[in-house]
């Protein structure tokens, strides 16, 4: 469906930052989409301006992301507006997804920084999948990197995840001995259970030779 037409769009600003407090600032996205606006005779009401401030754009549900693409169903406006198409989303299914519910509504979407980016012509909509693709590609390659990363590390013998508890097994081995249960034993020594018991299958003492009836061995 095509966007409404309008001799004066109503139009959504929308920003986001991932982070707060280290060098980025939703301010400037707004600023330049504002003088945007007034540059091409957009009629943009406080009430259409959209902020995730601090929200991680991997994150398909969002506040004022959820609060905008209700209010686009509801026909409060002809238009979103955003600084950069990867402040809108990451996933190229979530771009699409958007895309498709947006123009099933008659809304049209503007990137400032991505050029061509404006889906009220069909060139538009093409290169604003071919961009999300692109950026969904770059996603997929760093986390492949990352978990290569892990693997290599892990290969070498280091530990990655969770700090590992280090602890003396000899009491934990001897109090089950003496018929204590693995919750207790955990207990008194100021771990987790599943941290006591998976040290003690690492080292062979668990399952214990002898358990409290109804402890479980696994």
């Amino acid at each position: 469906m095509k966007p409404r037409s309008s001799a004066t769009p109503r139009v959504a600003l929308y920003a986001r930052v991932s982070t707060t407090n280290k060098g980025q600032d939703v301010g400037l996205q707004l600023d330049e989409l504002r003088q945007a606006a007034a540059q091409r005779g957009w009629v943009v009401s406080e009430e259409n301006v959209y902020v995730d401030d601090g929200v991680s754009g991997a994150k398909d549900r969002r506040p004022q992301l959820d609060r905008m693409v209700r209010d686009a169903g509801a026909g409060k406006f002809d238009l979103i507006a955003v600084f950069k198409l990867d402040r809108l989303a990451r996933s190229l299914r979530h771009l699409l997804t958007l895309s498709d519910d947006l123009s099933s509504w008659g809304v049209g979407l503007v990137s400032l920084h991505d050029t061509g980016i404006d889906t009220t012509s069909a060139s538009g909509r093409l290169l604003f999948q071919i961009l999300g693709a692109f950026a969904e590609f770059e996603r997929a390659i760093i986390r492949e990197r990352v978990i290569a990363g892990v693997r290599r590390a892990q290969a070498a013998g280091k530990h990655c995840g969770r700090p590992r508890v280090d602890m003396e097994l000899r009491p934990a081995a001897a109090m089950l001995k003496e018929g204590r249960g693995l919750r207790e034993v955990a207990a008194i020594l100021g771990v987790s259970r599943s941290t006591l018991r998976r040290r003690l299958q690492e080292m062979g003492c668990w399952p214990a030779a002898e358990t409290r009836p109804g402890e479980q061995a696994a």
